[in-house]
């Protein structure tokens, strides 16, 4: 069957604003905690998404980096609105989970299937990952996100408060770097001719990169958001303590 030309790219493309705009849209109506609810979600599923393989801008790259990029967007949010100690909440929150989905999906794929079950190879193709690429996710992960709460709040105050694309950006690109840089390392070197590594990590962190320029608008976004109706909705909340 004959596919659009362009067909990644714009799939690609449309996603990345159709998951960008449901971030608002979640934190519009369910604030601080939906926030943390989508951290969950999305290290969850773009673990699973970054096995598959695609063509994306002329560039052989690995899928999940919409929903993982969306992931610097959320705790940045989190950092701008609620602070640093929130946001380091939130990283630990999605390292938590991406631990427990790992174990408790490893620890499904062990029971012994029906004679009648046809999945069980296709949940041990996705769920039995190498300790060394799990190991690698976790790690990239910790170190990238606590760097990037961390380089979020260096820049604000070295702004005092102002350019908020600048500490948007400044720490995400930075934080990306980092993420592939200790992924790529700890995953493939040893099974790739340093060549294939190189090209692994510039094409992964290229694409992350434009998901980190695209969320810019929606950080600001965020902020009227969080003006105009999370704020207020927050503070109406009954204390029952």
């Amino acid at each position: 069957m004959e596919t659009l030309p362009y067909f990644n790219e714009l799939l690609w493309c449309g996603f990345a604003l159709l998951d960008l705009t449901l971030t608002l849209l979640v934190f519009r109506f369910f604030g601080r905690l939906g926030l943390f609810a989508l951290i969950v979600m999305n290290v969850i599923i773009c673990n699973i998404q970054v096995i598959k393989i695609i063509e994306l801008f002329g560039i052989t790259t690995t899928l999940g980096n919409v929903l993982y990029g969306g992931v610097f967007l959320i705790t940045d949010m989190l950092g701008e609105f609620y602070g640093k100690k929130e946001a380091r909440k939130g990283v630990l929150l999605g390292f938590v989970a991406l631990v427990l989905s790992m174990a408790y999906m490893k620890i499904a794929t062990l029971y012994i299937p029906a004679q009648s079950d046809f999945i069980q190879p296709h949940l041990a193709a996705i769920f039995d990952l190498m300790p060394r690429i799990a190991l690698a996710s976790l790690a990239a992960y910790a170190v990238s996100q606590l760097h990037d709460v961390w380089a979020f709040q260096f820049w604000r105050r070295k702004t005092k408060g102002r350019m908020l694309w600048l500490r948007n950006n400044a720490s995400t690109l930075v934080s990306q770097f980092i993420d592939t840089l200790i992924f790529c390392s700890i995953a493939f070197i040893g099974m790739f001719e340093p060549y294939q590594v190189m090209q692994i990590f510039l094409s992964t962190y290229l694409i992350k990169a434009l998901v980190a320029l695209i969320d810019t608008p929606f950080i600001y976004a965020g902020r009227e958001v969080y003006r105009r109706w999370v704020k207020n909705m927050e503070h109406d909340q009954p204390d029952v303590s």
